[in-house]
Order: C-alpha cells, then structure tokens, then sequence
C-alpha cells in the first residue's frame, strides 16, 4: 500500500495540484506559535515538551484516523487516507512555479526579474548577484526544496509504513521542517522560541534529516554521475562534517557536474582547495563549472530520475513482501 499510495499522491499532485497548500501552512504555522507561546517558558526539557506538542500531536491524530479507518472501513479507506495526507505533505507543485517562473525570466534574458522572483522565494540577497550566481541560488534552492518536499518525505513515509504508522512519517518530517525554520529564527528576527527551544529543534532537524540527506544524495549519485558525486560527497563530508544541506548540494554538484557550495553562504570551502592524493584540486578531480542556464533542465532531470528510481525500488520491495 506505501508503493501505490506514494504513487498516486504524485500523480494528483501533478494533474491537480493542491491548491489549499498556502491555507495549511497558515494552520499550521499558527499551530507551532500556538505551542510556543503556551508551553515554552524557556527552561530545561522545554524544548523537547514544544517539539513534542507541536510534531507528535498531529502526527498522533493522523496515526489514529489511519488505524480507525483500516480497522472499521477496511484497508482501501485507509489506502486513501495515506493518498490524502501525501497530498498535502509531497509534490513538486509546492514550490515549481517559483522555478518555472525564474527560469522563463532568465530564458528571456529579464536578469532583474528573475532575480526579484527568487528573493521572494529565498529571501533578500547580499549582494548584487551575477547571472551565473542567481542561476546557481536558484539551483541550490530547488534542490534542497526537492528534497524536503519530496525525498525527505519519501524516507519517513516509507520507514512509518514499515512500522505501522501510516502516513504520520511524513507529517513528522514536515511539521519538523516547519517547526526548525520558525523556532530556530533569532529572536530579533520575530522568534518567539527560547534559546532551549531553539536548540532542541535545530539539533531534532539534524537528527530528521540525517537518514533522508543520504538517501536523496545516494539517489543523485545513481542517476547522475556516480564517482564524482561519492567523491565530492566523501571531501565536503571533511570539509563541513555534519552540515546535511551542503553535503546534499556536494552530491548534486558532482552529479551534473556544476559549483554550487563555494560561492554561497550554505556551506563555503577553506581557503585553499581541498587536495587529494595526487594534489590535484576538488574542482579539477570532478570537472565542475559555472552554473548556465542550460544545467536547469539537468537539475530537473536529476530529481525526475530519482523519483523513477526509488519508486521503482519500493515497487520492488512491494513485489518481494507480497511474494514472500
């Protein structure tokens, strides 16, 4: 049921996006205020009372209505609960029109446009960016969205499944992600979350995404180009060990072959290259070049292929629990 319910949320997800995504999100955020202004007093193991409160209570419900269902109605009702909730957790339409629109500005030669489009997106830039660098912000950006609206989700769904648990797998990686980006904002920055809280949050996201980094950068690495995404997955594992995000974009950038860590802010380089055992630099061992506009379109086959793969694969391992 895991294969064809991951299955079928994408295929609605793509004929008929869903379109109450900005409505959940303002439930939700309201949900994670309402937690932190009524439970985090700022002292020790409130951290984890909030996150708890904030992550388990809905993800609890979903598990209950999930059980309700399989046990009442039977297994195809619960079958399109699970579609359901994917719905409204998974899918690229959550934030490809973003993509679509910078990358048709940027086709047309309209920089400024392009670039307006992306700090509604990402939030203002330092700086004046160039060309090449509003076309690698807008690489970096698509690539980690991929992940946490799609592979991210793909791993807890599934591991929940294995457990039992439905589709709560994936409500808890959401609500982690949304929980990690408004409770680990500085407080001058409109936080209303505790330096505890805070904490607690950015090392549980850490934790969430740990499993699912790898498994998106495995994915990229299959598809892609294999030795040199392991290779500049192996170095910036040194250079930056425990930072998920830039390994994530380590990988990409090995798989289609393009910088993306060094010139931005996620995840910066020492000041001299990295050498192997024959002296050579990183960037000469895997070959990377400035991103163009034209390694959009290799992005975005990337993340399809690993879609295609690791549906194939848990189509496999569907195959294998129902022969065995």
């Amino acid at each position: 049921m895991g294969f064809l319910s991951l299955l079928f949320a994408l295929v609605i997800e793509q004929v008929r996006p869903f379109t109450g995504i900005s409505r959940l999100r303002t439930w939700g955020g309201g949900w994670i205020e309402w937690v932190l202004k009524n439970f985090d007093a700022g002292g020790s193991g409130q951290g984890m009372l909030c996150w708890c409160i904030a992550a388990l209570v809905p993800a609890g419900c979903v598990i209950l209505v999930h059980w309700a269902l399989t046990l009442w109605l039977g297994v195809f009702s619960a079958f399109l609960w699970n579609v359901a909730v994917l719905y409204a957790t998974l899918g690229f339409r959550q934030f490809s029109h973003y993509f679509t629109e910078i990358r048709t500005a940027l086709e047309m030669g309209d920089d400024e446009t392009a670039l307006r489009i992306l700090q509604s997106w990402t939030g203002p830039l330092p700086h004046s960016p160039t060309r090449s660098e509003i076309i690698r912000r807008l690489v970096v950006q698509s690539v980690l969205s991929a992940h946490r609206h799609v592979f991210g989700v793909f791993t807890w769904y599934s591991i929940g499944s294995l457990l039992g648990l439905g589709p709560a797998g994936a409500v808890v990686y959401r609500v982690g992600a949304s929980i990690s980006a408004r409770a680990v904002k500085p407080v001058d920055a409109g936080s209303r979350a505790s330096s505890v809280v805070q904490a607690f949050a950015g090392r549980l996201w850490w934790f969430l995404d740990w499993l699912p980094v790898r498994m998106t950068a495995m994915g990229f690495a299959f598809v892609g180009s294999f030795e040199e995404s392991i290779d500049l997955w192996r170095r910036w594992e040194i250079i930056k060990p425990g930072d998920n995000d830039a390994l994530l974009l380590a990988a990409t950038a090995g798989a289609i072959g393009i910088q993306l860590n060094e010139p931005l802010g996620i995840a910066t380089p020492p000041p001299h290259p990295v050498t192997g055992e024959t002296g050579t630099s990183v960037d000469a061992v895997n070959g990377q070049k400035q991103p163009q506009i034209g390694h959009l379109a290799a992005v975005v086959g990337l993340v399809w292929r690993t879609v295609v793969m690791w549906l194939v694969l848990l189509a496999l391992m569907t195959l294998a629990r129902l022969l065995g």
